[in-house]
């Protein structure tokens, strides 16, 4: 007799909850091959017509939960199962956390997390672990929600606020010192757990027609930015064709600042030094007075790609492959430099909530070196009388406030003070510096600084 033929496992994937299954391999791709959730989910959404705009806000919803709680969960997790949680299939310590997270956080009925956790642990690692996974989550189960798992966990006041927020210790700390302390703590690490809203830049349109064609509204800092509250930004034909585009509203008023700053003498030469992908360079050569030349650099070839599609159709702008550190370029041959330096991203956690566990502290110092060295050819890169702006997506006191006082404390540079340039945009001093919170602004968390070269 002819056994019967096995079904391929995509096939019998088919048959699997669509929205859980999407969440699952967001957090596999993250997982296994470092991919960042805000540029995969939408690729998945996309090749799965199949779901319908329900199971696309539930996928969205279980796979950025999970991250961001990624924390929480393996604390709970690490009571109720037997061994090390790195000794387990990566593939069944995501599957884990995503029913976990259903079952503390969503509260999803328990038969119902349970049950598609193992048909999805089942169909994707084997019939094996689907037993282990099913034990673990009924203990979860029979724990309780967050709070009584968070009773349950104990530890210090310190290490339940990092639970209760879904942060590192180490990030809690540090953002205690750039807040200057505890009264803003803990709404600001909440503010990176809320999902963010979509920011439009008017590059090359009218920002009330953006408005109009978008359903969104003005934002409230930067004259060319538009907030929406839902929908795909790519459907818009603004976007689609480069005049408008996707950046948040933080983003813009780091490119504003080098455009604002006073200049002494010419301006006709402007540098995006680290333009990779083209944001902040797609809104500099839009907003540059008429006969100002733009160039745009990044040391990796690819980015400078990015960022020839970013600029496409504008003139007097040239893209260049080349690092800061080592430019192409003569000393002094720039009139504005905008140095958006590479950093550990942790302003941007509710856009990439699993920055936060990917990052550790050993990170920072590196990039601080890195930072150091972009910041200096910069200041080598004005000529005298000319400004830089020093610019990070980081509130991080060592990526932030201490390179920027290694410059400033030169003595052929000149800090200008931030705030003064952004008198609509309140709470934003930090020192000379500035600094934006999602809690205070509703934008990504970036730190500005500005520099004149004086001799």
């Amino acid at each position: 007799m002819t056994p019967p033929r096995r079904r391929h496992p995509a096939t019998r994937r088919r048959t699997l909850d669509g929205a859980r299954l999407t969440a699952y391999d967001v957090l596999d791709g993250v997982t296994s091959r470092a991919a960042y959730a805000n540029l995969l989910l939408p690729q998945l959404l996309r090749e799965r017509p199949e779901l319908d705009e329900r199971d696309a806000a539930f996928a969205t919803q279980l796979a950025y939960g999970t991250l961001r709680a990624q924390g929480t969960l393996d604390a709970i997790l690490a009571t109720l199962v037997s061994r090390p949680l790195g000794e387990l299939d990566p593939r069944v310590l995501d599957l884990l956390r995503l029913g976990t997270h259903q079952l503390i956080d969503l509260r999803v009925p328990s038969h119902a997390a349970v049950d598609t956790t193992v048909d999805l642990t089942r169909a994707i690692v084997g019939t094996g672990a689907s037993g282990l996974v099913n034990a673990v989550l009924r203990k979860v189960a029979t724990g309780g929600d967050r709070e009584q798992w968070l009773a349950t966990l104990g530890g210090d006041g310190e290490q339940r606020l990092a639970l209760t927020t879904n942060h590192p210790r180490w990030i809690v700390d540090a953002w205690r010192d750039a807040l200057g302390g505890d009264d803003e703590l803990e709404p600001a690490l909440l503010a990176d757990d809320a999902a963010p809203e979509v920011h439009l830049v008017a590059r090359r349109v009218d920002r009330a027609a953006l408005v109009e064609e978008s359903g969104g509204e003005a934002g409230p800092w930067s004259p060319h930015a538009v907030r929406l509250h839902g929908g795909d930004p790519g459907r818009l034909a603004t976007v689609r064709s480069g005049v408008a585009a996707v950046q948040d509203e933080g983003s813009q008023l780091a490119g504003l600042l080098l455009a604002r700053a006073p200049l002494e003498g010419r301006d006709d030469a402007w540098l995006d030094m680290c333009a990779g992908p083209g944001g902040k360079a797609g809104l500099l050569a839009a907003v540059r007075p008429e006969g100002v030349r733009l160039t745009a650099a990044d040391r990796a070839p690819h980015r400078a790609d990015l960022v020839r599609s970013a600029l496409a159709g504008e003139t007097d702008v040239e893209v260049l492959a080349a690092d800061g550190r080592e430019p192409p370029w003569a000393a002094g041959s720039f009139d504005r430099v905008l140095l958006d330096a590479p950093c550990t991203g942790l302003g941007a956690l509710r856009r990439r909530p699993e920055v936060r566990w990917r990052r550790t502290p050993e990170d920072v110092a590196p990039l601080v070196e890195l930072q150091l060295e972009l910041l200096a050819g910069a200041l080598a890169s004005v000529r005298p009388g000319g400004v830089v702006a020093y610019v990070t997506c980081s509130p991080h006191t060592e990526e932030t406030v201490a390179v920027a006082d290694v410059a400033a404390a030169r003595d052929d540079v000149e800090v200008l003070p931030v705030a003064p340039l952004f008198p609509e945009v309140p709470g934003i001093a930090r020192g000379d510096y500035a600094q934006l919170w999602p809690h205070r602004h509703g934008t990504d968390a970036m730190f500005m600084a500005l520099f004149r070269r004086t001799r």
